[in-house]
């Protein structure tokens, strides 16, 4: 089974949030020890790779397994949502790398980079998109996460709960992924689904094989 959907809460909040601050006071205290503002970059740049890789990852594979779980029914565009998943990690790790090489560029020369402007021409309406794919992400998440348990199309009152969770990460992640260990949790019996809920074909052929009416009972 993927990491993402049976690592515990706490795992995933001290990658996302302990550890890149404990990295970031090593890159300060290394910084002003050494007086090297280099090795302050190198540890802000792999601070911002761990953030990036753990959260838009969890992002990405539960918003998967989710919206898998409730398809062909549920509606929900895979494709489109792992696409403005990764276009904020491209986003953010260019802006990062960005900011280095002209942070650099800075200390050796003194002076600002001709090319800035040219940058924050290029950042701004792409930070703007970074923001609504990561809304869009959140809204995805939120949303087949409610579909996954109740089995049945849900509204915006339904999961706006949840979607808050996932946005306010570092509260939700205590409430959310042990909803998600649970539901991915191999070693527990399939959930029976009322008749009146959502209908999935592919869950029940899977999980309910059709019987043999001669067979007997």
């Amino acid at each position: 089974m993927n990491w993402f959907l049976r690592a515990k809460h706490w795992q995933i909040f001290i990658l996302i949030f302990v550890a890149p601050v404990v990295i970031e006071l090593i890159g300060f205290m290394l910084a002003l020890t050494t007086r090297q503002p280099e090795l302050l970059f190198v540890c802000v740049f792999i601070m911002m790779a761990i953030i990036l890789g753990v959260q838009f990852g969890w992002f990405y594979n539960v918003g998967t397994a989710l919206a898998n779980r409730v398809n062909p029914n549920g509606g929900m565009n895979v494709k489109r949502f792992r696409s403005f998943v990764l276009i904020p990690v491209i986003y953010i790790g260019a802006l990062m790398l960005g900011m280095i090489v002209f942070g650099f560029f800075m200390m050796n020369s003194g002076r600002p980079s001709p090319y800035l402007g040219l940058l924050l021409i290029l950042v701004i309406p792409m930070h703007f998109f970074s923001m609504f794919c990561i809304f869009y992400s959140i809204w995805f998440i939120s949303k087949s996460l409610k579909m996954a348990e109740r089995w049945t199309h849900v509204e915006l009152s339904d999961y706006i709960g949840d979607f808050f969770l996932t946005w306010f990460l570092f509260v939700g992640i205590w409430f959310i992924q042990p909803r998600i260990n649970r539901m991915f949790d191999t070693t527990l019996p399939p959930q029976m689904i009322a008749p009146s809920t959502f209908q999935n074909p592919q869950y029940y052929s899977q999980n309910y094989p059709p019987q043999n009416p001669n067979q007997p009972q």
